[in-house]
């Protein structure tokens, strides 16, 4: 499905934790191409970059060793979406105090996010929302 209003890119990156820092540069291009406003931006960023650190802490590589990131721009609302191969994790987010060092990504993603929720169909699909006007 084609449509004037729909912009969107999938991209492969290895299954390292310098991942997100490569794909918050991808994101970022496509989001000021596409006239996002720097809040928006701000708020995108941090929600790939808790989806893929959480993806390459707690899930699988691809059996080519990577992980798929996508994103895409539809009806005023960023999609963002990040897979791996690992299946049966619990993706809840935690409570977390300012001393914690690890389990805040899903608390992160739950407090920027508009809507986030997870597909495990096949391996660990987690999506979230954003509103491409600021709130």
């Amino acid at each position: 499905m084609s449509s004037l209003n729909t912009a969107h890119d999938t991209i492969r990156l290895p299954f390292v934790m310098s991942t997100p820092g490569i794909a918050r540069t991808r994101l970022a291009a496509f989001l000021t191409v596409h006239g996002a406003s720097t809040t928006v931006i701000d708020d995108a960023l941090i929600v790939i970059s808790e989806m893929i650190a959480n993806a390459v802490c707690h899930g699988l590589p691809t059996p080519d060793g990577t992980i798929e990131i996508s994103w895409a721009i539809k009806d005023g609302l960023l999609e963002l979406s990040v897979h791996d191969a690992g299946q049966g994790a619990s993706l809840k987010p935690v409570d977390f105090d300012e001393d914690s060092l690890s389990g805040r990504g899903l608390s992160i993603i739950n407090r920027v996010a508009d809507r986030w929720w997870v597909d495990m169909s096949a391996g660990t699909k987690v999506n979230a929302e954003l509103a491409m006007s600021a709130h």
